[in-house]
C-alpha cells in the first residue's frame, strides 16, 4: 500500500512551531494503536449505519480524540518521558473518559430532565469544560483557552458592567455550565459535529495520500510545471502550496511541510532568505482558501449557512484560486526586478511526474464525482479513500507482478494501514480539540445574544454603510484571528462579525466567505504572524522581516474578498457574462497591485505609472459599471508607458533586494 514517504526529520527551529508530542512504545503504544484503529473503524462505520444521535456521536468522537489527546501531549514541553504517559495524564484521561462514557450511557436521561439538571450535572459538568480547555491548551497553545476564560466571565459575572448593548444580567454558573456541556450547543455543538462527521475522514483521506506519495506526486508537479520559469522554485513554492492547501487543515503545518522543500530551493535561486520564508508562509496561508478542506472551515461553513457543502466549494474556488495567483504575480514580478536566472539543476519532467503518480489523481476525481453527484461530504471522503487504498494496492500487486519483485506481505500492508489510522487519528486531535472548546465559545454567544448585540454595534458605528462596515469587519477579522487555529478564528468571527455584514445587506455566503479571508490572513499578518514565523525558522531568517514581507506578498491578495462582495459572479454567482467579467477584472486588478507593490511591470515603474497601477484595483472593487470602461485606458497608458521607456532605454538588471 504505502509507495512513499513524505518528509520525517524535522529541525530544531520548525518544532517550535509544532506541539510536543510522546512517541508511545511498549504497552503504551499497543494502547494508543488500538485506540486509533478504533476510532478510524468506527468514523467510517457511522455514516453507513448511523447508529447513535448527534449527541450521542459527538461524545464519542471526543472520547476517541480526547484519549489520545491526555497519552500523546505532555503537560508542557520541556524534560518529559517520552515513552510512556506520566500518572497525572492517566488520571485526566480516565476521568474525561468516565465523564464521557456516563454522558453517553445516560443521554436520553440527561436530555430528558433539561433545565432541572441535578448537582452532580453541574459539578460533572464543570470539570468537563475544564478538561476540554486542559486539552486544548496541551494541544492548541494557550490562545483560545484564553479567549474561553474571556467569554465565560462576560457570561457570568462581567456583562452587568459593559456598556449599552453589551450589558446583561449575569446568568447563573450551573444554567451556564449544563448548558455548555450537558447539550448540542456548546462543546457538542456544530463545530464538534462537523469533526465528528467530516473532518476527521477527510484528515484519514489526507493521510493516505501521504503516505502512498500523493504529496510527493503534487510537489513534484509544481517543479514541473515552473521549475524552469523565472524564480522557479519561489513559484513551485506557490503551486505545491496550493496542492497542499487542499488537504491541509493549518497554514502552519502547509508551511513547515512544503517549506522543507522549497525554502532552500528559493534561496539557492538567489532570493534573500527573509523573502524565501515569507513566500512560502504566505502561499501556505492561502491554501486555507483552497477547497475541499479550506482548513475545515467548508464544512462549518455550510452548516451555519445551511446549504449544502458543494455549495461552499464552488463559491471559494474562483477566489481560492486567485489568491494563489496573486502571491504567484508578486513573485514573478520580484524575480523579474531582482534578474533571477534560470536555475539548470531543477530538470522535473511533467510527464515523468505524471507517469510515476497519475494513479493518484483517481480518488480525487472520484471524491470530487461523488460530491457534484449529490451526497454528503462523508460518503465522498469514504469513496476517496477506498479508491486511494484499493488503487495503490492494485498499483503495487500489478507492478510487483510485472517488475518481478517481491510484493508486500499481508503483514507489512496491515502495518502500513494501523500507521495510516495511527497518523489520521493523531491528526485529528488538534482539530477536535479545538472545536470543542470553540463550542465553549460560541455556547456564551448564543445564551447571552452577544453575537447579535456585537452585529449590532458594528452596523450602528458603519451608519450600515458598506464603506465603513467592510473595513471595520476586516480590522475586526484580522484581530480575532490572530494566534488562533484556522477552524477556531473561522467560528468566532463568524459567530460575531458576519452576521454585522448581512445585516448590511451582504450575501451570506459573500460575508462569511469575507470575514474568513480576513481571519486567515491573520497568520501572515504582524505582530502574530504565525505562519511567518514558522517560515522563517526553516529560512534561518529575521522572523518580524519575514513577516513583513509575507505580508506584503499577500497583499495583492487583499482586493479579492472586496471584489467579490459587490460583484458575487466571483462566487459563480448569475450569469456566464457575469462571472466572466468579474473574474477579467479581478485578474487585472490582481496583476496591477502585485506591479504596483513590487514596482516593476516590464520594467521599473516610474511614480506615474505606480500610481496608475494602484488605482486599478480601487475601480475594480465596486459593482461592475461605467467606471470599469476606465480600467482598460488606465492599463492601456501604463504599457504604452512602459513600452516606450523600454525601447529608449537599455535593458539592463535592476537589483532590489529589500
Amino acid at each position: 500500500m504505502i509507495e512513499g514517504e513524505e518528509r520525517t526529520d524535522i529541525t530544531a527551529e520548525e518544532k517550535k512551531y509544532i506541539p510536543a508530542r510522546r512517541d508511545l512504545t511498549g504497552s503504551w503504544g499497543y494502547v494508543v494503536a488500538i485506540i486509533c484503529v478504533a476510532a478510524v473503524a468506527y468514523h467510517i462505520y457511522y455514516p453507513f449505519a448511523r447508529p447513535f444521535f448527534a449527541l450521542e456521536h459527538r461524545v464519542i468522537h471526543l472520547l476517541w480524540v480526547a484519549s489520545l489527546g491526555f497519552l500523546i501531549y505532555p503537560f508542557r514541553k520541556g524534560k518529559v518521558v517520552k515513552n510512556r504517559p506520566g500518572v497525572s495524564d492517566i488520571i485526566l484521561w480516565l476521568s474525561i473518559a468516565g465523564i464521557l462514557i456516563w454522558l453517553f450511557v445516560f443521554a436520553d436521561d440527561i436530555l430528558r430532565r433539561a433545565g432541572t439538571f441535578l448537582d452532580s450535572d453541574v459539578k460533572i459538568s464543570i470539570v468537563l469544560i475544564i478538561l476540554v480547555l486542559e486539552l486544548c491548551r496541551r494541544t492548541m497553545g494557550i490562545a483560545v483557552p484564553i479567549l474561553v476564560g474571556v467569554f465565560l466571565a462576560y457570561t457570568l459575572w462581567l456583562s452587568v458592567y459593559m456598556p449599552g448593548l453589551l450589558f446583561r444580567p449575569p446568568i447563573g454558573i450551573e444554567r451556564v455550565a449544563t448548558y455548555l456541556s450537558l447539550s448540542t450547543d456548546g462543546i457538542f455543538g456544530i463545530p464538534l459535529g462537523v469533526s465528528a462527521n467530516f473532518i476527521f475522514l477527510f484528515i484519514l483521506y489526507g493521510a493516505i495520500l501521504r503516505k502512498t506519495g500523493g504529496g510527493n506526486f503534487f510537489t513534484d508537479i509544481a517543479f514541473a510545471l515552473t521549475g524552469r520559469a523565472r524564480g522557479g522554485p519561489a513559484k513551485a513554492a506557490v503551486v505545491a502550496s496550493g496542492g497542499m492547501g487542499m488537504i491541509s487543515g493549518s497554514s502552519v503545518a502547509n508551511t513547515t511541510t512544503t517549506g522543507a522543500i522549497t525554502i532552500p530551493l528559493i534561496k539557492g535561486a538567489g532570493f534573500p532568505a527573509h523573502f524565501a520564508g515569507a513566500v512560502e508562509a504566505s502561499a501556505s496561508t492561502m491554501g486555507q482558501f483552497m477547497p475541499p478542506v479550506m482548513g475545515a472551515a467548508a464544512f462549518i461553513m455550510a452548516e451555519f449557512l445551511a446549504v449544502p457543502y458543494l455549495t461552499i466549494v464552488v463559491a471559494a474556488a474562483i477566489p481560492g484560486v486567485l489568491a494563489f495567483f496573486a502571491v504567484f504575480m508578486q513573485v514573478h514580478f520580484r524575480a523579474m526586478s531582482m534578474d533571477i536566472k534560470v536555475r539548470d539543476e531543477i530538470n522535473v519532467k511533467i510527464w515523468e511526474a505524471m507517469k510515476a503518480g497519475w494513479h493518484h489523481l483517481i480518488a480525487i476525481a472520484v471524491l470530487v464525482g461523488v460530491l457534484v453527484a449529490g451526497y454528503s461530504p462523508e460518503r465522498a471522503a469514504i469513496s476517496g479513500i477506498l479508491t486511494q487504498v484499493a488503487v495503490c494496492m492494485l498499483r503495487h500487486v500489478i507492478g510487483g507482478i510485472l517488475r518481478r519483485h517481491a510484493i508486500m506481505s499481508p503483514r507489512d500492508t496491515i502495518r502500513g494501514m494501523v500507521d495510516v489510522c495511527r497518523e489520521s487519528a493523531i491528526g485529528a486531535i488538534e482539530v477536535a480539540a479545538v472545536c470543542a472548546a470553540v463550542g465553549l465559545i460560541i455556547g456564551p454567544i448564543t445564551l447571552t445574544g452577544l453575537g447579535l448585540n456585537f452585529s449590532g454595534i458594528v452596523a450602528e458605528i458603519a451608519h450600515y454603510m458598506l464603506i465603513i462596515g467592510l473595513p471595520i469587519a476586516m480590522i475586526s477579522s484580522l484581530i480575532l484571528g490572530m494566534g488562533v487555529p484556522t477552524t477556531a478564528k473561522y467560528i468566532i468571527v463568524a459567530a460575531l462579525v458576519a452576521p454585522a455584514l448581512i445585516r448590511m445587506g451582504i450575501l451570506p455566503i459573500a460575508a462569511h466567505l469575507f470575514i474568513f479571508y480576513w481571519a486567515v490572513m491573520a497568520d501572515i499578518t504582524p505582530p502574530v504572524a504565525l505562519a511567518a514565523y514558522a517560515g522563517a525558522g526553516i529560512a534561518k531568517a529575521n522572523p518580524w522581516k519575514t513577516g513583513l514581507t509575507a505580508f506584503q506578498l499577500g497583499l495583492a491578495g487583499y482586493i479579492i474578498p472586496f471584489i467579490f462582495v459587490f460583484n458575487t459572479g466571483l462566487l459563480l454567482r448569475g450569469s456566464f457574462l457575469d462571472i466572466a467579467l468579474s473574474m477579467i477584472v479581478t485578474v487585472v486588478a490582481v496583476i496591477a497591485l502585485a506591479a504596483a507593490i513590487q514596482n516593476w511591470f516590464l520594467i521599473r515603474t516610474n511614480l506615474f505609472e505606480r500610481l496608475l497601477l494602484f488605482a486599478i484595483p480601487i475601480l475594480c472593487i465596486p459593482p461592475l459599471g461605467m467606471q470599469t470602461l476606465i480600467i482598460p485606458l488606465l492599463l492601456g497608458v501604463v504599457l504604452a508607458s512602459q513600452w516606450i521607456r523600454r525601447r529608449s532605454l537599455p535593458l539592463v538588471a535592476h537589483v532590489d533586494n529589500p
